[in-house]
Formats: structure tokens, sequence, C-alpha cells
């Protein structure tokens, strides 16, 4: 990536902006290959879910990811450049492309900013390949034309655009300058805000997708006979509201009910959106050190303190759920070590509270040399025991026939890269895939030697209402 020493709030004029822009096609015409162009400017503070509800379009693609207990948030919509890819290699094709724009990028602006710069977000299905009909493809990546995000007390506004060589400067440069002055004073449209207060909560009819108790007894049947020790199976609800469904609304809820897990929503454009708020961070880079983490184990939350803190023991006591939490560590550990990683954990568990449900959890660290990939890390682990099962290959080989339907991108991959190797990415857990006045809602629980068909149902239920309370309220 090239970054050029010119800034864009001193240099605030559409003839300076036509100037910039004829440097970069003529870098374009010079090197016989298109330039991906970005401009980052330290804004006053504003939410980026609230600016990607302003500036929401049905038919463009978007991406939004949000931890509120971290006040840190991310959003893009529209598309400068995008990748699809598909199979076993998929994870390397993307990053190959990823290596290759960032190649032909020219940055300028507040680029070491948090969040400066071009970001990549990309969404990979649980599955290699998806079924005819799904809705996303098995990876697919793009880098936004409009970007806004918030690190703390500090946000940072983007611009991507694509220069080509016969670029028309004129229209490029007023695009981007009106971007400019709308976020250097970003006002929310107060016919948007209204619109979407106006909506009435949804209120869902259920249905369900096939016999989770069945299924449960099934695998416990495979792993009674040795096929796998573990396997992860969801249960999917079809949801119909009376009138069409904003999922960005939806997502409100959703933050504001989970603060401390990712609150997201990732589109193509022109289909469903996929929204949720996933308690499990599948990778994290930032600065050389990986971040990665264990999370299997659950419990109900407490009606009170002292049944809050009696659950909590008894997970940590319960053999199955030990049992299951390990397989998953032990997983991660033996997927970094190919890698060239030595990951550093606690030896114990602790047990992690979350809005409604408790888990075991244990973060993992490891350094990461520059010579690793941060899809590389995400190829070597997803999916995780905590989604799939063990031994991996196994269990996943299982699931489509258990459960009955495609998972897409539930229990996928979500995440964004930065052009300067970090980036981070989280599992599609508690979430749904909205369109129009339908959804269809995910749950799923660990299968192990000692699960019951009743328990896990249970659990499911758990999940199913924590979501949907979210989702009506």
């Amino acid at each position: 990536m090239t970054i050029l020493p010119l800034h864009p709030a001193d240099n605030a004029s559409p003839e300076a902006l036509y100037a910039f822009l004829g440097q970069c096609r003529a870098a374009a015409v010079r090197d016989g290959h298109a330039k991906l162009v970005s401009i980052s400017l330290a804004v006053d503070a504003l939410d980026p879910l609230a600016v990607l509800e302003s500036i929401f379009e049905p038919g463009e693609p978007h991406f939004y990811a949000e931890r509120p207990a971290l006040a840190t948030a991310i959003a893009g919509a529209e598309v400068a450049v995008a990748h699809e890819a598909s199979g076993p290699g998929r994870f390397a094709d993307v990053q190959q492309w990823v290596t290759d724009t960032v190649a032909h990028t020219i940055a300028v602006g507040d680029v070491t900013a948090p969040f400066g710069g071009p970001h990549f977000f990309a969404g990979f299905t649980f599955g290699d390949e998806v079924e005819a009909g799904e809705p996303f493809p098995a990876a697919f990546a793009f880098v936004p034309r409009w970007q806004v995000a918030l690190a703390g007390s500090t946000t940072t506004a983007v611009a991507n655009l694509l220069v080509a060589p016969d670029a028309d400067l004129t229209a490029l440069a007023l695009r981007v300058w009106r971007a400019h002055q709308k976020f250097r004073g970003f006002g929310f449209q107060e016919s948007v805000e209204s619109e979407i207060a106006a909506r009435p909560a949804p209120k869902f009819s259920r249905r369900e997708t096939g016999d989770y108790r069945a299924s449960v007894a099934r695998a416990l049947a495979k792993i009674a006979r040795g096929d796998f020790s573990k396997i992860v199976l969801a249960r999917a609800q079809d949801l119909t509201a009376a009138q069409p469904l904003h999922p960005l609304q939806m997502l409100n809820g959703l933050r504001q009910r989970f603060p401390d897990c990712y609150a997201f929503s990732f589109t193509r454009g022109g289909g469903p959106s996929f929204i949720g708020a996933s308690p499990e961070r599948l990778v994290r880079v930032s600065q050389g050190r990986l971040e990665t983490e264990a999370l299997a184990g659950s419990i109900r939350r407490g009606a009170s303190a002292s049944e809050d803190a009696a659950l909590a023991a008894a997970l940590a006591r319960s053999e199955k759920d030990q049992r299951e939490h390990r397989q998953v560590l032990d997983d991660i550990v033996a997927r970094l070590g190919p890698l060239g990683l030595k990951p550093e954990f606690p030896a114990t568990p602790q047990v992690r509270r979350l809005a409604n449900v408790q888990h075991l959890h244990t973060p993992v660290q490891a350094a990461l040399p520059e010579t690793v990939p941060l899809l590389d890390v995400l190829a070597a682990m997803h999916p995780t025991p905590a989604v799939g099962g063990a031994p991996r290959d196994a269990a996943v080989e299982c699931i489509r026939g258990l459960e009955g339907f495609p998972r897409g991108l539930y229990a996928g991959a979500l995440g964004w890269l930065n052009a300067r190797g970090g980036g981070e990415f989280f599992v599609g857990l508690r979430s749904a895939l909205v369109e129009g006045a339908s959804a269809r809602a995910y749950a799923g629980a660990g299968i192990v030697a000692g699960s019951t068909p009743e328990r896990e149902f249970a659990e499911t239920e758990l999940k199913f209402k924590a979501m949907l309370d979210a989702l009506e309220g």
C-alpha cells in the first residue's frame, strides 16, 4: 500500500481532490492496473449503526460489527471492490485477493488512526461449498465505498473508490467530496429515524424445522459407536411477522440486550441480511499478537445472585461440560501448532457470564509472525469443535444429514481485515437470516457422551428465547 503525505483536512477543496485523483489515475495508467484509493478522516463522534441506518439501501451490500461493552464498532456500505471464492482453498483465495488489492492501493489521511485505511469485510459459510439457492457464497469479501468506525472516543470515516486508467475524475471527485462534507458534519435524517421508530415491534409465528430430540438421539448413537466424540447440532426455526422486518432495527435490539457480544449484520445486497449477537471470538490479530478463545460448556443464568453463583459453580464442576470444553481447547492448540505458533492459556477455564447464559471460557494468545497471514490462521481453526465437533472431519460430515437444513453463514466466520495484517473474526452464532417479513433463527448445542435429548433441547430453547426476546423487543 502506498501512503501519500497528503491530509484531506488540509486540502479540503474540490480542486485539490480532483488534482489528487488525477495523480491516482496517472499511476493506474503507468502501472496498467486500477488503483484502490482510500481517504481516511477523523470526524466528530458518530454512532456507526446510526450512520448505516441513514444510508441503508436494501440492494447494496453492508457489514456491521460492534462490541458495545468495549465501545468499538465498524460499519461499511456499498462496494468499491469485491471477491467471491469457494472450495477448500477459499481462505487462501481471499487472502491472495486482499494481498493483491493492498499492493495496488493508494491511501491518504488518518490511515494510522483506529480503523483507518481500507478494510476488507468478509463472510465465510460453515462449509467450503454451498447448496444451490443459498443466499451467500462460500466466501464473499468486499471493500466498502463508505466506512465509519468507532474506537473509544475516536471516530474515523473512510471513503474508498476504484480509480481505473480511464476513470471519470469529475464524477469520482464529486462523489467523494459529497461524502467528505457529509461525514464532517453528519446529520441523521429525522425522517429515517421516525420511520424506524414508528415501526411496531414484530411478533412472530414460529415453525420448527425437523425433530431436534430425534437428531440428538441419533448423534448419541453414533458417539456410542465411536464415530466421533462430539458433534454440535443446531435447530432452525422459521419466523413470520405481520409486517416487513428492518434488519438494522432488529440489530439495535440485539446490541442493547447483549452488550458483551458481537452484534453484527451482513448482506450481499438484494437478499437477506444475516444478523446476530455472537458470544464467540474466532481470531483477532493486532500488533503481532493473536487472540482466540475456547468457549464451550454452558448453563443458564440464575434468577438471583445466589442462584447465579450456584449455577456457575455447578458448571465449573460438571465433568461433561469440562470434557466438552477441553476438547475445544485441545483442538485449538493442535491446529495452531503446525503454523509454528506457541499458544499460551491459563490452566483452568473461568465462567463467562452473558445476558442469558454462562459458559466455560479459556482465552488463548500467541505471537504471530508476519509470515503467517490472518486468514491462514482462520483456515486452520474453522470450524472449531465448539461449532463442528471432534474429530472435526468425522463430525462435520454428519451434521447436514442430522440437522436437515443447510447452515449457510450460521456457525461460519465473519469479520474484517485491514491493510496492515490485523483484523478480527467471530463465529456467526445467536443469529437469524432476515428478509421481508420472514426470518430463520438458529441455535445449537454440543452433543457428547452424557448428553440427553431433553437437556440439549432445553439449552437451545434458552438460546432461542433470548434471541426472540431481542428481536421482538
